[in-house]
């Protein structure tokens, strides 16, 4: 099995620095949106922050119990998101290759609930959380098939079972 491609540690750990994305509650403190704006993009009732947006959102936090349950995790339960990228790349074992595919599925489940997100407010559309783990099954897979096309991945297989399709298990 070869080694997944390595992210780039200065895109992974950028996601660190979220209080430069344009959430509600920077939005409000720049005078961009009214203070009655402040409220979280899914629907839950809190203040939008990116800690919120990405981790203790009643929403977003039933996407990564779909993920763990999908790649055989442990459920990460860390509250910055520094942290959570941290435990959430360690939680399937030691090997590179094992941190690699989960810097990989965290970043396509950041992306995917920042694009969620935003659909929600600009475009007035929302899909289910069940939706949003098959865009990031789909953009897990196609990265994969595209910076190693030399891997037999199958995309069914990749959807039940992504450690076994690449020998982790």
């Amino acid at each position: 099995m070869q080694c997944i491609p390595s992210l780039d540690r200065a895109r992974c750990g950028s996601f660190g620095r979220c209080g430069r994305l344009p959430t509600k509650a920077k939005l409000i403190s720049r005078g961009i949106i009214p203070v009655e704006d402040h409220f979280c993009a899914f629907g839950c009732g809190a203040v939008e922050s990116a800690q919120h947006v990405f981790l203790s959102c009643t929403f977003s936090g039933s996407l990564w119990s779909l993920i763990s349950s999908w790649i055989g995790s442990s459920l990460v339960t860390a509250q910055t998101l520094s942290e959570h990228f941290v435990q959430f790349t360690i939680s399937a074992g030691g090997t590179r290759a094992r941190r690699s595919f989960m810097q990989l599925i965290w970043l396509a489940c950041v992306w995917v609930v920042w694009t969620e997100r935003n659909h929600r407010l600009f475009r007035g559309s929302a899909v289910s959380s069940l939706h949003m783990l098959d865009k990031i099954k789909m953009f897990s897979y196609r990265w994969l098939k595209a910076t190693r096309s030399s891997l037999a991945l199958n995309c069914h297989s990749w959807w039940s079972s992504p450690m076994l399709c690449l020998g982790f298990v």
